[in-house]
Parts: C-alpha cells; structure tokens; sequence
C-alpha cells in the first residue's frame, strides 16, 4: 500500500508539475509577445521621433542658411556701396590733383618767367652800376684834381672840422657848467633835491659793531682746549680768522681777523658749542662740524643777495655778484651795517633819479653794487671802488654801474648823471644821524697824524687831508724833487701810513708837484 501511495504521490507531483510547466510556458509566451508589442511601438516611437527631429534640423538648416544668405548679401551691398564712395573719391581726387597740377605749373612758369625777368633786371642794373661807378670815378678824378687833394685827404680835413667844433662846443657847455655850478639858485636845487629824497625815504636801522671779544660758556674753554686745542684750531681754520683764548683764564675768546663771513662763522661755531648736541658733533669731526656751519652761512648770504635785488625791484644779477651783495651784511663801516647801508642809499638813490625823471631801476641798481668791492677788501689790495667796478664790469654789467661803482670816491672819472646820484646816495647814507659812530677826538687825530706825516718829508710844502680822511694830498714845490722822487715818496708815505696807523678801509695818497709863475704889474 505503502508503494502505491508513494507511486501516486509520484504520480500526482508529476502531473502538477507538467501543469506547473504548461502554465509557465503561457505565461513566458504571453510576456514575450507583450514584449515584442512594446518593442515595436517604442521602435515606432523612436522613428516617429527621430524623423520629427530630422524634419526639425533640416528646417533650422535651412533657416540659418537663409540667414547667412541674407547677411552676406547685406555685406555685399554694403562693400559694393563703400566701394562706389571710395571711386569716386579717388575720381575727385584725381580731379583736385589735376588741377593742383595745372596750377603749379602755371606757378611754375611764372616763376620762370620771373627768374628770367630778374636775371634781366639784374645784368640791367649791373651794366648800370658799372656805368655809374666810372662815371663816379670820373667825377672823383675830376673833384681831385680841381681840389688839389684826395678823397681820404678831404675826409680827413672834415673830421677834423668836425672834432674842433664838438672841442668848442664841450668847451662852451663846460665853461657854462662852470658858470652855473657857483649859481645860489643851481646850490639850492641841489639840496632840495637831498632834502626830497631824504623826506620821502623812512626806515630805522641800528648801528653795528664788530665783536672782538667774545664771551664763552661755561664749559665751552675746556672743549676748546681739550686734545691740544684741536676743535679751536678746526675752527680757526675753517673760519680764517684768529682765535686767542684770554691769558688769564677768563671764559673770553679774541676775534682776530677782516673777513666778516670768516667773524661769523666762527661766532656761531662758539655760540652752539654751549649744546651738548653740537658738542658730540664737534668732538666727531671738528672740520666737517665748521663745514656745515659754513655751508648754512652761505645759503643765508645768497638769500640776503637776493633779498637785496627783490626789495629793490631791481632784476637779478650774476650769481657771484649776488653773492658779493649778501656778504655785504657781515662787513661794516664805522658800525653801520654795509647791507643795509647799500639797501638805503639805493632807495635815496633811486628817489632822486625820479625827481630828476631819470631810470629809477638803473639808479637802484648801480648804487646797490656800489660796495660790493667791500666784500673782498680782506682778500685783494686796492680800493674797493676799484675792486667793485672791475668785478662789475668782468661779470657783463653795464657800463653805466660799472662807472658808478668806481667813481663813487672819485677814483675814476664819471661818465653819468648816474655816477653823481651814487655818490650822494652814498653820502647821504652814510652821513645820517647815527648812521655811523666815529668819536671825534679819534677822527681828529687821525686827520692829524695823516698831515703829520705828509709834512715829515724833505721838499713837502704842505700836506691835507681831505675826503673825511680818506685821502692826503701831498704838494712840493717843483724844484724840490725829482719826477721819479715823487713816485717814490707816495709810495714812502703810503707804506708809512700802513705801518703807523690804524684805519678802516684804504687811504689814497696824492702826490702833487706845483708850479708857480708870479709877475708884478706897475
């Protein structure tokens, strides 16, 4: 029983599983033709899509293709267009050179034409020069020979016509001038004049001295006298001038020397050691310390200069004159400071030229320079007029200024109504009250020792001092000495007064041999 149970079971399984099979293939059947149906309508799909696209591209194709068409179609008319503009410019230039053509070569040969015609007139006028130049020669010959003297000789005859008559007259208008220079009326023009140019100028300057001695702080003898004296001899050096300590310990130090920018320098190399700053620098490098120092001085020299010519409206001058101007403030006479001296007088100066209607710039402008030979009195021998003019005339002033310079203490002879206007500007100046401090027991004496010593010498008549000191004038009689003596006892008495005396600038000496006639009338 057993068996045939298991055997129908068997059986029973089989038959399911036949069925199970029959069933799976319908099922597998109906899944691959539901497959097969999807496939073709997707493929159906994918057609129709891909032919709508096709379409699709194939019309935008075409549209862009239209496009380029049309624009380079545009481009096309456009370049034609530009084209035709650009023909018939170049037709209009064609036709504006032609006649450029034309007209140059009508120029052309006008200008041939007048060449030809110039080249005509030029042999004319040649022909007639050479005719003219006979025919003047001719008359020469003719005017020589009936004269009795030549061309050159009667050129010269009239020259000298010429001379005796401007003789004659510069003589009359001297003896006129010297008529009219003793006249009350032409005197008191003159100081009217002085009194105008004085009234209208307003200024208030202090007199100066120069410091001899000068006091030190406290510490300063010490620096000075560390190391040998090292930082008193850099500074002695670097100022040219000499520098004495006082003998008897005392904190005062002794200024030697002319050179006023040289005082100055070393004045304030003294005044600034009393800074502890100043001294480090100093105890470094002495010479380089003085150097800056200088430097410093300098450029307040050059900027007092210009200084000088801006106040004045005057134009600049050459720098080293500029220089000399500005130098003048560190130089003085009879304590008044030559700067403002020089400032003074050319405004005076410059206020008379406009009363007499004169160029006020060119008045200024000379009296400003009229010292500048003061700046150099310590370095070269010689009045300063003398130095001041040279120097004025090598650096291309006019020679006006240059006279006016050098004739301002009459060592030269002036030339211009300018020349007078510097030398009472000058004197104006420096004869103000309190312009300058001199006592007059010491002006005294020095008028004094000056004739004493011209009347020491055999074969002097008498001797003068004359220009307020400034210069001897020392008369012999003419059989006393010799030409050559004269030369020599000027020179005598100048060295005398050199070594004897002690005097602020230069003293002329003025040697003069007279000759008298004398006759008795009955």
């Amino acid at each position: 029983m057993l068996w045939v149970a298991i055997a129908a079971f068997a059986i029973a399984a089989a038959a399911g599983a036949a069925a199970g099979v029959a069933v799976a293939r319908r099922r597998a059947r109906a899944i691959v033709a539901q497959a097969r149906t999807e496939a073709a309508s997707v493929v159906r799909s994918a057609q129709l899509d891909a032919g709508a696209r096709r379409r699709a591209a194939q019309t935008q194709a075409r549209e862009r293709a239209l496009a380029e068409r049309a624009a380079a179609e545009e481009e096309l008319t456009r370049a034609v267009e530009q084209l035709a503009r650009r023909e018939e410019r170049v037709a209009e230039e064609e036709a504006a050179f032609s006649e450029d053509k034309r007209a140059l070569d009508d120029k052309w040969d006008a200008f041939k034409r007048r060449k030809r015609a110039i080249r005509s007139a030029r042999d004319r006028a040649a022909s007639l020069r050479r005719a003219a130049d006979a025919a003047l020669a001719q008359m020469r010959d003719q005017l020589a020979a009936r004269a009795g003297a030549t061309p050159e000789q009667v050129r010269d005859r009239i020259a000298a016509a010429w001379i005796e008559e401007a003789r004659a007259a510069a003589a009359n208008r001297v003896r006129s001038l010297d008529g009219t220079a003793a006249d009350p009326e032409m005197d008191r023009a003159a100081r009217r004049l002085l009194e105008i140019a004085s009234a209208r100028y307003r200024n208030h300057f202090l007199t100066e001295r120069l410091i001899s001695r000068v006091p030190l702080q406290p510490g300063v003898r010490d620096l000075l006298e560390a190391d040998g004296g090292r930082l008193l001899a850099a500074i002695a050096e670097g100022a040219n001038v000499q520098l004495v300590l006082d003998d008897g310990g005392a904190d005062l130090l002794r200024l030697e020397g002319l050179d006023g920018v040289g005082r100055e320098v070393a004045r304030r190399a003294l005044s600034r050691l009393a800074k502890d700053k100043h001294r480090a620098a100093a105890r470094a490098d002495a010479a380089a310390w003085v150097t800056g120092i200088k430097d410093q001085l300098h450029r307040e020299i050059r900027h007092l200069g210009k200084k000088a010519f801006r106040v004045l409206k005057v134009p600049p001058a050459h720098p080293e004159i500029v220089e000399l101007v500005g130098r003048l403030n560190y130089r003085t006479s009879y304590t008044q400071n030559q700067w403002l001296h020089a400032v003074e007088a050319s405004f005076l100066c410059g206020l008379m030229a406009e009363e007499l209607g004169l160029d006020v710039q060119l008045a200024r402008r000379a009296c400003l320079l009229h010292d500048i030979g003061k700046s150099l009195t310590h370095e070269m021998d010689g009045s300063h007029a003398v130095i001041g003019a040279d120097i004025a005339r090598r650096l291309g002033e006019d020679e006006i200024v240059a006279n006016a310079i050098g004739a301002h203490h009459a060592d030269e002879p002036p030339n211009s109504v300018y020349a007078y206007l510097v030398a009472a500007g000058d004197a104006m100046s420096g004869a103000r009250p309190g312009a300058r401090r001199m006592m007059t027991q010491e002006y005294g004496s020095r008028i004094e020792d000056l004739e004493r010593i011209g009347n020491s010498y055999p074969g002097v008549e008498r001797a003068y001092a004359v220009h307020g000191g400034r210069e001897l004038r020392v008369y012999i009689k003419e059989g006393a000495l010799s030409d050559a003596e004269v030369v020599e006892l000027s020179a005598d008495i100048a060295a005398r007064i050199s070594d004897e005396m002690t005097f602020p600038g230069q003293i002329k000496v003025t040697v003069i041999r007279a000759y008298e006639a004398v006759a008795v009338a009955s």
